[in-house]
């Protein structure tokens, strides 16, 4: 009679990859609900960290200008996954296993069953929503930094309101500038040459870029060279 050693050699390729995956599934699930307080701590330390940085990745590389679709998501994916992971070993988990064990209502026991199923389809449907509709708290501006091909001396902060359809902005100081540049796209929205260098534009004067509406304000000195360069998408702009 062959024993269980033979059998695994002389299992098909096929089947030893679907033992493999079933047992990675089991040994991953294992790792999910173990309840320990300090597995707790492990899994939502390590996932906040995981979230911050997919987060703070996916917004500088999108800061480059690279607009890859998938960045808008791995931004929102991190962006979710610094709360949600934490939330989910340190909460949610344990009250699935405590209601597993515990819940006598049959649409109590249902959920518990299921509970880690709906949790993630929570997650991934919040992380669709942001990653197509993202919200000003998760959209993070590297792009002063990293377009700046001046020195310290220019270097104003830029705030931006909008209202009724309309963008209203303003320059903390105006030393050192000759012009101001609203691009959107390929085009130019307005351009402004007299200090102080407060400028509106409407919302409908805008591309759509990764299915948000963004614009850059250029600095720009007497050359026409540019001093400093901002890129705001208009879901960042506050409501006035």
């Amino acid at each position: 009679m062959p024993s269980h050693s033979d059998a695994d050699t002389t299992a098909s390729p096929l089947e030893s990859v679907k033992r493999v995956i079933r047992r990675a599934w089991r040994d991953l699930l294992s790792v999910y609900y173990a309840n320990t307080p300090i597995w707790r701590l492990f899994k939502s330390a390590g996932l906040l960290f995981f979230g911050f940085f997919c987060w703070s990745a996916s917004s500088l590389v999108l800061s480059y200008g690279i607009d890859w679709t998938i960045l808008e998501y791995t931004r929102a994916y991190g962006f979710v996954l610094i709360l949600w992971g934490p939330l989910t070993h340190a909460l949610i988990v344990p009250l699935v296993i405590r209601l597993r064990r515990t819940a006598e209502h049959p649409v109590v026991r249902a959920i518990a069953r299921n509970g880690s199923k709906l949790n993630l389809s929570v997650f991934l449907a919040i992380v669709l929503i942001l990653g197509t509709a993202p919200i000003s708290p998760m959209l993070l501006d590297f792009q002063s930094s990293l377009e700046s091909d001046s020195g310290p001396d220019v270097n104003p902060d830029l705030s931006c309101t909008r209202s009724d359809g309309v963008v209203s902005c303003e320059l903390s100081e105006s030393e050192g500038i000759d012009s101001v540049v609203v691009l959107s796209g390929n085009s130019q929205v307005t351009r402004v040459e007299e200090p102080p260098f407060e400028f509106t534009f409407r919302e409908d004067e805008l591309e759509e870029v990764v299915g948000q509406k963004e614009f850059v304000v250029e600095l720009r000195d007497e050359d026409d060279d540019t001093l400093r360069r901002y890129r705001r998408s208009v879901a960042s702009v506050p409501e006035a």
